[in-house]
């Protein structure tokens, strides 16, 4: 009969938060390609936004009653100890990324309001 051994876990967790995101398949496949886009972030009235080229993404935080562990390789420090695993961190959230629809721009001639002379002008008059 073989007798299996398992492998070391320990808890040494890190002064830095974790958040975990959920990718849409099409932002990691964008992600994942050569050619990967710059990725910025921008507030909204509601939420955080993550942007590439051509599509915005409203971040949204969601809890899960399961936790999930990061874990990180440790390497043995006695000649008695086994190498393992170390939990880096718990998560209790993630970051959902929806896809958001940019407003549209309108584009054609201006409207012909009616009023006439400097507006800077007439502005600074009625402050």
């Amino acid at each position: 009969m073989s007798q299996s051994q398992g492998i070391a876990l320990h808890h040494q967790p890190h002064d830095a938060g974790y958040r975990l995101v959920e990718l849409p398949p099409e932002l990691e496949s964008l992600l994942e390609s050569d050619a990967a886009p710059v990725l910025t972030l921008e507030a909204s009235d509601t939420s955080a936004v993550l942007k590439t080229a051509d599509k915005s993404y409203a971040m949204r935080q969601k809890n899960t009653s399961n936790a999930l562990f990061l874990l990180s390789p440790t390497t043995p420090t006695s000649s008695d100890q086994q190498p393992g695993l170390a939990i880096v961190s718990t998560i209790h959230e993630t970051v959902e990324l929806e896809a958001v629809a940019e407003p549209a721009i309108t584009k054609g001639p201006l409207k012909d309001t009616g009023s006439k002379g400097k507006w800077h002008e007439r502005f600074g008059k009625n402050r």
